[in-house]
């Protein structure tokens, strides 16, 4: 089941059908081109077997924005391996405003080579809320343990995101529940992951560090990801901490402020929360893979080391 996926997957790939050069990112006249980018999201959607989140979406409208299908997942299996495994839920950046496809097609297609299950996750962006982006990816691993023995897989499930995809995913981990008492069976699974891998995040906005963006003691908040401080709050993962939040791999560039991930390293450590860490002397962000296929066209081999070392550290979390 769903190994169509992974042969169209490997066509993606292997003709970058996933990567838009950085210099087409702008119209001519200097502004995102938000709609061509989701257009090649959208497009690539239409050649893969989906799995829905809801038969229909709380919120979703059509008309809100076109360019938005309602979220979903594309479920990968995992290559070379009959042992039932895991799943990593894999969450692209773009800001919560695009989608950057080499950090969802790329790296599924890496994992599922590794023998993880991968699911590429669509959330909702921009006019969505962030709210909205959290819904989607606290159902999306709840769809997964719901599913678990029609995919072959087992409940162990891991979130991996980049840049705003990593911020998402850092907030699922603090910000989970173990099931709700719902009349959808779904909604009775527990949400919490039990691994996360972020990649170039930034994620701590309200801690000791918070980085370049804006003060969030005072009422104004000039933040392109918040409408205010209660917001910034909220989505501030190194504030939200829990005893129970799940292990960490965080890897960042330190041309790319990796002060981000010392902030919530040290807060990791405050709650004992585990965690594995590596900072690379080259690169910016959005690297993805850092092998060239990427929107930033850049290939630096010591950086694309990292799922490698990803790849042990997700073994020994039973992934």
């Amino acid at each position: 089941m769903f190994e169509n996926n992974y042969n169209k997957l490997t066509d993606v790939v292997a003709n970058d059908r996933a990567v838009r050069n950085i210099s087409k990112h702008r119209k001519p006249d200097g502004t995102m081109d938000i709609e061509g980018n989701l257009k090649i999201w959208n497009d690539l959607l239409d050649e893969f077997e989906l799995i829905k989140l809801w038969d229909k979406t709380p919120g979703y409208s059509k008309d809100k924005d076109p360019n938005q299908p309602e979220p979903s997942i594309i479920f990968i299996p995992g290559q070379g391996t009959k042992e039932k495994r895991g799943t990593i839920v894999v969450c692209h950046g773009g800001g919560f405003e695009t989608r950057t496809g080499c950090e969802g097609f790329n790296i599924a297609k890496c994992f599922a080579d590794m023998g993880f299950n991968c699911a590429i996750l669509t959330y909702r962006v921009k006019p969505y809320t962030r709210k909205d982006a959290l819904d989607d990816i606290t159902r999306a691993v709840r769809v997964l343990r719901f599913k678990k023995d029609e995919l072959n897989i087992t409940d162990k499930i891991c979130c991996m995101g980049f840049s705003a995809g990593g911020m998402l995913s850092g907030n699922l981990a603090t910000h989970f529940d173990l099931g709700r008492d719902d009349s959808d069976e779904i909604d009775k699974q527990s949400c919490r992951p039990d691994a996360i891998v972020l990649g170039y995040g930034a994620f701590c906005f309200a801690g000791q560090y918070q980085g370049f963006f804006m003060n969030p003691f005072v009422n104004e908040i000039r933040n392109p990801f918040f409408k205010d401080r209660d917001e910034l709050v909220y989505y501030s993962p190194e504030v939200n901490i829990r005893r129970d939040t799940p292990p960490h791999f965080i890897w960042q560039t330190n041309s790319d402020d990796p002060r981000n991930s010392f902030c919530y390293g040290q807060a990791l450590t405050a709650a004992g929360v585990p965690f594995e860490m590596h900072l690379f002397p080259e690169g910016v962000h959005g690297l993805a893979l850092a092998d060239g296929h990427n929107d930033l066209a850049m290939n630096i081999p010591q950086v694309a080391k990292w799922p490698t070392l990803c790849k042990d550290w997700l073994i020994s979390q039973s992934i």
